[in-house]
């Protein structure tokens, strides 16, 4: 969509949340925003962000209202100023955005923030930037971000370049070329007490593991690429669920402490775990907060979401597709 309005363009776009089967935690290069190691993500149909960019002539600074709130405008900024540069004008932004889920709770709402503002701005400003591109402005919102430009199952590269060119993501394979279903279990709706950024920084310095965790991720990132290839779920799984459980690993050996999990989410993995148990093809993953994310072939969705339903402290169950990328809004 785009319209005249208040002397500027106006676009709308759509980005969905994303979950890493393989996460990455740690920064290379802080002020480009590149990951210290590579992931691989799933994104999801049933979370999204909608964020509608307009440029105008009569704004002195970017504004910024987040489910009709003001927020903070820092990091979108910083996207705006990239996409002024390369648009060649200084127009500010007006820039509104609301999610369908709890925001900044730990189900990546800055993955489809990002993604849905750096392919907004993009449009508002009349630039025709290639996937490759979107994901490469999306990163410098947010690292995980970079992979909701995709859909179905997208890799993100550390990258080695110094100037962060070669840090992108790409679509391993397109949600309908291996459909997957995933139940998010949300045992809180607040926002997490410490924000991922922050948390990378303190294990990268106090954590004794860390150099492990960066060492052991290339791995990691063959063998998942592998199960994929292969369409072997039961490999995925396993592989996502100790991804997960080695960077909680870490995370626990930082110094303070980040724990995420409540006694919820301990509960629902222990389900996850007897469902198993009991035939039900089924595996976690947990993201730098206390929602647990289940992974599951379609036949046995219901089945799944009725088990986390059951949990004590669970309070919402949420059933996914695999998503579609990140499209403008007409």
């Amino acid at each position: 969509m785009d319209e005249s309005f208040g002397g500027g363009t106006t676009a709308v776009a759509r980005a969905h949340s994303n979950i890493a089967l393989v996460k990455y935690w740690g920064k290379r290069d802080a002020v480009l925003n590149t990951p210290a190691v590579g992931s691989i993500s799933v994104t999801l149909d049933a979370l999204h962000t909608d964020t509608r960019v307009t440029f105008r002539t009569d704004l002195g600074d970017d504004e910024f209202l987040l489910d009709g709130r003001r927020g903070d405008v820092t990091r979108v900024s910083r996207v705006l100023d990239l996409v002024r540069e390369r648009a060649g004008h200084g127009q500010r932004a007006l820039v509104s955005s609301t999610n369908n889920f709890p925001t900044g709770a730990g189900l990546a709402s800055s993955a489809s923030g990002f993604a849905a503002l750096a392919t907004a701005a993009a449009g508002a400003a009349g630039l025709a930037l290639s996937d490759r591109e979107l994901s490469i402005l999306a990163r410098q919102g947010s690292g995980s971000a970079a992979r909701s430009i995709f859909g179905g199952f997208a890799e993100m590269h550390s990258g080695v370049a110094a100037d962060g060119s070669d840090s992108y993501a790409e679509q391993l394979l397109d949600s309908s070329e291996w459909p997957l279903s995933v139940a998010v279990a949300i045992t809180e709706r607040g926002q997490k007490s410490i924000n991922s950024t922050v948390g990378m920084v303190e294990s990268a310095a106090t954590s004794p593991f860390y150099s492990a965790w960066l060492d052991s991720a290339g791995d990691d990132l063959v063998e998942m690429r592998a199960a994929i290839a292969a369409r072997d779920f039961a490999r995925l799984g396993e592989l996502s669920e100790y991804n997960c459980l080695k960077l909680h690993a870490l995370m626990l050996s930082t110094r303070p402490a980040l724990i995420y999990w409540n006694a919820a989410t301990v509960a629902a993995m222990h389900a996850v775990r007897d469902l198993r148990g009991q035939g039900v093809a089924a595996y976690f993953t947990i993201d730098a907060g206390p929602q647990v994310k289940v992974l599951s072939l379609p036949a046995d969705a219901a089945a799944v979401q009725a088990a986390l339903a059951n949990v004590p402290g669970v309070l919402e169950v949420r059933g996914s597709a695999l998503g579609l990328g990140a499209h403008r809004l007409e």
